[in-house]
């Protein structure tokens, strides 16, 4: 919720940390920093079972082509996290607009409404429900290409114990 920033001519906007745990609990109560918070927890299990369920897919693959294992593990986790991405970029967007609504946590429309008056003004397309799709495509897909290379790169050598 806190990464939401606004522009510095935003009179709305929020001047520190500080201020804007302030003017949350002031104008939102306690229940505001909770807000957007339903799609980030629908969408978890689909995003674990996408990413690990991709990667090994990616994985097997990959294992026709001759590439050293830890590129073959990198390019697999990049598959994966741009996959993932796209299974989880519509729930961002509905999370993001919920959170960027400045109404008390009681005024705000539920995920399942706010999705639906994003899909009927916006659509589903790049400006609807797949807004941002390109910094979330980067995102997922950078980290999980870290995330696998590096675990299959240095697991076998820590020590077991």
């Amino acid at each position: 919720r806190f990464q939401i920033q606004r522009g510095k001519t935003d009179p709305t906007g929020y001047k520190s940390l500080g201020d804007c745990f302030r003017t949350i609990f002031q104008r939102e109560g306690l229940l505001g920093f909770y807000k957007g918070i339903f799609p980030p927890i629908l969408a978890e299990t689909p995003k674990r079972a996408v990413k690990f369920f991709t990667f090994e897919q990616y994985k097997k693959l990959l294992g026709y082509a001759s590439l050293p294992p830890g590129l073959a593990f990198a390019i697999a986790g990049l598959g994966s996290g741009l996959t993932e991405a796209v299974v989880v970029n519509p729930f961002e967007v509905v999370k993001v607009t919920l959170q960027t609504n400045r109404n008390a946590f009681t005024e705000q429309p539920s995920s399942f409404v706010q999705a639906r008056q994003i899909i009927k003004t916006d659509g589903l397309g790049f400006q609807g429900l797949n807004k941002g799709l390109t910094a979330t495509l980067g995102r997922h897909g950078v980290f999980n290409m870290v995330y696998f290379g590096f675990y299959f790169n240095v697991k076998n050598i820590l020590p077991v114990n």
